[in-house]
């Protein structure tokens, strides 16, 4: 580890992603569930998703993080600290960062995960600032990264319709005050644990004949109930990291949610009396992709011109655990 002086803020200087080539639509879908094409879309939003062939986590986070790395013109051997956000790991140790770590040659770079399922990429930039604004780290990349087609069951047609995979990467360095990361606000309850949850393969339920019979090896959701406390949660996250930072609704230029559900989205913006140009939306294109989902968004944004010089960017996630996070970018 090393010691620096302390600074107050973080900035983003390069982003990267990484979506696999193979695309599975609703009309796939309809032929291997009892679904359809348009009640998927009006449900959820979801045109289509991304699915890995042989591809996991490590894979597409190596391939964003080289991305990002190359447009933050830092090389791989110059990074510091990886953090990886991740609810589907290559293993359940080493970490995923391990390998990412040694897969771009980032061999000076101290590596962990995070697990924060959906909100994870938000929670790893908050481990990111507290490390590096706080001087223990020049430079940090950050990564969410999931393959969550591997824990989807693909036969229940109540989650299959929704995930996806994908990868997204950012480098963070230090900042000068009211600059960069202005705002951070991080949040969970664990009494509704159980409404989003990968009910095996822990130490709680390790693998099993019966497990695997009972199929519990597979993300498990109870929507309807998720659906209310996701925007109410949502919203007051946004709220309160605007508040923290001495901002206003007004004052904010793009909100980057998790892309999880339009309908939930399209709540959010309502409630916040956001207009359709103030929110960015990718979820027909990739699905619900948990952590890699804000990661992906918040590059593309970037790519498409959507964020500029002295933008105040919001970040909104909320996931199983439950768990939430909303951070406040100036961006620079």
């Amino acid at each position: 580890m090393y010691s620096h002086s302390k600074v107050d803020s973080i900035k983003i200087v390069g982003l990267g992603k990484c979506l696999p080539k193979r695309i599975l639509t609703n009309l796939d879908l309809e032929k291997m569930v009892d679904t359809s094409e348009d009640w998927i879309t009006t449900r959820t939003g979801i045109k289509e998703r991304r699915i890995v062939d042989k591809e996991y986590a490590s894979i597409l986070g190596s391939d964003a993080s080289l991305k990002a790395l190359k447009r933050a013109s830092i090389k791989p051997k110059d990074v510091e600290l990886i953090i990886v956000a991740t609810i589907t790991p290559d293993t359940q140790f080493p970490s995923t960062a391990c390998y990412i770590q040694k897969d771009i040659g980032a061999k000076n770079a101290a590596v962990l995960d995070v697990s924060a399922a959906c909100a994870g990429f938000v929670y790893a930039l908050g481990l990111a600032w507290s490390l590096v604004g706080g001087g223990f780290y020049k430079n940090a990349l950050v990564v969410g990264s999931e393959i969550l087609s591997s824990i989807t069951d693909w036969k229940d047609r109540s989650t299959c319709i929704l995930f996806g995979d994908g990868a997204g990467a950012c480098v963070v360095v230090p900042a000068k005050p009211s600059s960069g990361m202005l705002g951070m606000y991080l949040g969970g309850d664990g009494n509704f644990a159980d409404l989003l949850i990968l009910p095996a393969g822990g130490s709680r339920l390790p693998a099993a004949n019966q497990t695997v019979k009972k199929r519990l090896h597979y993300i498990k959701m109870q929507g309807n109930e998720l659906f209310k406390i996701a925007v109410r949660i949502m919203v007051e996250c946004a709220q309160k990291v605007l508040k923290k930072c001495g901002l206003k609704n007004s004052d904010l230029d793009l909100l980057i949610p998790h892309q999880a559900n339009l309908r939930i989205i399209n709540a959010v913006a309502k409630r916040l009396n956001l207009t359709q140009e103030q929110v960015f939306v990718n979820i027909h294109k990739y699905g619900n992709m948990s952590s890699a989902s804000t990661a992906v968004a918040l590059c593309e944004a970037y790519e498409q011109g959507r964020i500029k010089k002295g933008d105040i960017v919001v970040l909104d996630a909320f996931g199983g655990g439950l768990v939430w996070g909303s951070c406040v970018i100036k961006w620079t």
